[in-house]
């Protein structure tokens, strides 16, 4: 039977995600657990290795979550850049015993017939839960941004393992940090708008 570890070590913090982790979780119950809730937006899934992550997010994860493809679409647009959002596309890989979904991810270019996303984004609003770059580097997606602690970590994948990079792989040009830096912004409107222009001005 699996056993149960609440892990909310912000639970009195009304930002804080609300998570769950099932240990010693069969594969066959991820894929049940998944056919079960269906097309709904929560809880989102997570496996490695036996450990289940259940993650509710919270109204400031999906603020950043939002202000970040926003901001990534923004750059695009400027540099003429095709892609596409898959949102909460479910990555997931029996053999590898890895399964995902990311709050927000990227195909690149004209082709949209691939398996995996080029760019996935994670917002990590609350500690703990399983180590989502290992699950990501099993399933062998090439880039993905993490927001954790107001900081946001681009981590490139290189040979068998990530690293990481001040810059994207994926979107030539795109300066990490500075992108981050509009996340503060009251509306994303005036995020991209300042963003836009930064990046007309050649910031």
């Amino acid at each position: 039977m699996a056993s149960v570890r609440l892990i909310e070590p912000g639970e009195h913090v009304p930002t804080a995600d609300q998570r769950v982790v099932l240990h010693r979780v069969p594969w066959s119950h991820y894929e049940a657990q998944l056919a079960l809730r269906g097309d709904v937006a929560a809880p989102r899934l997570s496996y490695l290795d036996g450990a289940m992550e259940l993650m509710t997010p919270s109204k400031d994860h999906e603020r950043i979550k939002s202000y970040l493809g926003r901001l990534v679409e923004a750059f695009a647009l400027e540099r003429g850049i095709e892609l596409s959002p898959y949102g909460s596309w479910t990555l997931k890989q029996p053999l590898r015993q890895s399964g995902v979904e990311p709050d927000e991810c990227y195909l690149i270019g004209g082709d949209q017939s691939r398996d995996l996303p080029d760019l996935a984004i994670e917002v990590v609003w609350t500690s703990g839960g399983i180590d989502k770059l290992e699950a990501y580097r099993r399933l062998g997606v090439a880039e993905v941004w993490l927001w954790r602690d107001g900081q946001l970590e681009a981590h490139v994948l290189r040979g068998d393992r990530y690293e990481p990079s001040p810059t994207s792989l994926c979107l030539p040009g795109l300066d990490i940090p500075l992108l981050a830096s509009f996340l503060d912004r009251p509306t994303v409107l005036q995020a991209v708008r300042a963003y836009r222009a930064a990046l007309a001005g050649g910031g």
